[in-house]
């Protein structure tokens, strides 16, 4: 489960790149617009119910057909690099780079989100996503410098990565993570 990542965040980032208006998205849940504008504000956090249908309503799948494409490309790709859904960071697809790198089986962390793993620079670099306007158009691009995390599981490395949105099939958003350096 994602309860290390800011829901509240996540939900807002899913709303504004697919055009759901707060009331909208209170219906679907059940509950006022003012609750889902006090969970995106920070103020509150939803309740574990909740929070789970959020999940299950923003999270990204690439298990179609239609992106079995792009799947296969990541899976096969000689680089170091990974596909996460864009809003809750649940791992989509890695390349087997990226399994060496982690030396892990990657299958095994499909749709966990990575975001415990984090290092302080890739949690500051995603709360300034939204003011440099990561979130009002397709196709973003940005490079972020990180120490490294010292985990054991999924070590994140000193160094550059890339991340660059792509659109899913299911109407979500993917980031693509490459390591640079």
């Amino acid at each position: 489960m994602i309860h290390d990542l800011p829901i509240g965040r996540a939900l807002r980032r899913f709303r504004r790149l697919n055009a759901i208006k707060q009331g909208h998205f209170a219906e679907l849940l059940g509950v006022s617009q003012a609750s889902v504008s006090r969970w995106e504000s920070g103020t509150h956090e939803p309740d574990t119910v909740h929070r789970d249908k959020i999940v299950d309503l923003i999270a990204a799948q690439t298990g179609g057909d239609a992106d079995a494409a792009l799947k296969r490309l990541v899976e096969t790709s000689t680089q170091a690099v990974h596909l996460v859904c864009d809003a809750t960071h649940r791992l989509l697809a890695a390349s087997p780079a990226r399994a060496a790198s982690w030396r892990s089986d990657t299958q095994g962390w499909i749709g966990t989100s990575l975001w415990r793993f984090a290092t302080p620079e890739i949690v500051r670099a995603e709360a300034g996503l939204d003011a440099a306007g990561w979130f009002d158009r397709p196709f973003q691009t940005l490079d972020v410098r990180t120490g490294g995390n010292h985990s054991a599981e999924i070590p994140v490395r000193a160094g550059t990565m890339r991340w660059e949105t792509i659109p899913l099939s299911d109407g979500r958003t993917g980031r693509l993570t490459t390591t640079l350096s």
